[in-house]
């Protein structure tokens, strides 16, 4: 059970990774922006429903409780993705985007990068757990 952790965390990563992939091919499209972000909002759509699988996949495996608080922690951080997308909506105007919009959408990608911060820990603390000889803690 812990391997199959760790690839879900090293899928996670991976989804990632697609994700930094996508928002730089939105963000120069020439299409407009609804159409040109659309892949990248599904598949922040699916992160948030993979760190959601990779805690309750945590939780089973009897991982430490820390890693199991950051697997959660990774779908904390993909919820506040979109609200941060949505204040900085409520800062726009007729006209389009606003300097505090843009400034809170800034937020956006610092997020991500917390995000990617967090999944490449969690595939590094889960590597070493699944590895041969790694004690399995009872069950209580």
């Amino acid at each position: 059970m812990r391997r199959f952790f760790a690839g879900l965390a090293i899928l996670q990563v991976l989804a990632v990774v697609a994700q930094f992939f996508l928002a730089a091919g939105g963000a120069f499209a020439t299409a407009s922006n609804d159409e040109s972000f659309q892949t990248h909002r599904m598949l922040g759509a699916g992160i948030v429903l993979l760190a959601v699988l990779v805690t309750v996949v945590a939780a089973v495996a009897r991982m430490p409780g820390r890693l199991i608080g950051m697997s959660g922690l990774v779908a904390g951080l993909a919820v506040v993705q979109a609200v941060i997308r949505v204040i900085a909506a409520a800062f726009d105007d007729a006209g389009g985007s606003t300097t505090v919009g843009e400034l809170v959408f800034g937020l956006h990608a610092v997020g991500g990068l917390a995000i990617v911060a967090v999944a490449m820990r969690i595939v590094r603390q889960a590597r070493q757990l699944s590895g041969p000889g790694t004690p399995v803690r009872p069950a209580p």
